[in-house]
């Protein structure tokens, strides 16, 4: 069994809940080739700032980006090395894990090469904030003259955590809460899409609880619909 949260992460911009302003710069940045060197994703946990460089960086990378509207084609070699995560061009730190200045100097080392099989090289550094002082000015001299075969995408839940030097070197796009109103109707969505029946207060209960964020009301309508059986009214959400 793949819980909802996964078995529907977004794999298009398209796909994207709440965040229109967002899809519509990048995918117009993408269509000028105004692609940037540095982002940072910031926002609440739960509103699709992961899966967002995941995109960018299936997206940037597409041998098919102009024919498929500037939108990943998912068939070619490179977006599906990338969805597998085999590509060896796409490189993804847990910064809450690997906090330390030895663990950015393995980023640093790796950024003189060329990209092996895809036009950039490309560095995710989820939770960017947990590194150290020292992580972040070794990481400065990178992102103030990045070779131009690299992109670094980063994410956070606290930016107020980042050095200005770092914020000022980035794009910075700032992810909103996703409404109580688009949160219901996602979950509805997949709900009648999995031949689940539900009341329309039920759901909105579930996405009033979920504060915000769609990845937290996916795992609550998970829990709901192990307890209910199936039969999704108020009284047993």
């Amino acid at each position: 069994y793949q819980v909802l949260a996964r078995k529907y992460r977004p794999q298009f911009f398209s796909e994207l809940i709440g965040q229109d302003t967002i899809v519509e710069t990048l995918t117009n940045a993408f269509k000028l080739n105004r692609i940037a060197h540095a982002y940072l994703l910031t926002g609440i946990r739960g509103i699709g700032k992961t899966t967002t460089a995941r995109l960018i960086a299936r997206t940037i990378n597409c041998e098919n980006l102009e024919s498929n509207n500037f939108e990943s084609c998912n068939k070619c070699d490179s977006c599906k090395s990338i969805y597998r995560e085999t590509n060896m061009d796409v490189l993804e730190m847990d910064a809450a894990s690997r906090t330390g200045v030895e663990d950015v100097r393995e980023i640093i080392e790796n950024v003189k090469y060329k990209p092996v099989s895809s036009k950039y090289k490309i560095f995710i550094i989820d939770e960017v904030h947990m590194l150290s002082k020292s992580a972040f000015n070794a990481l400065l001299k990178t992102l103030e003259e990045p070779p131009p075969h690299v992109v670094f995408i980063m994410a956070t839940t606290d930016v107020h955590k980042i050095p200005s030097t770092i914020l000022s070197r980035t794009q910075k796009f700032d992810f909103k809460p996703i409404s109580v109103n688009e949160i219901s109707k996602y979950l509805k969505q997949i709900l009648d899409h999995d031949k689940i029946s539900y009341e329309e207060k039920g759901i909105s209960l579930i996405a009033q609880k979920a504060d915000g964020g769609l990845r937290d009301a996916l795992s609550l309508l998970d829990q709901v619909i192990a307890y209910a059986n199936e039969k999704l009214n108020a009284e047993t959400v």
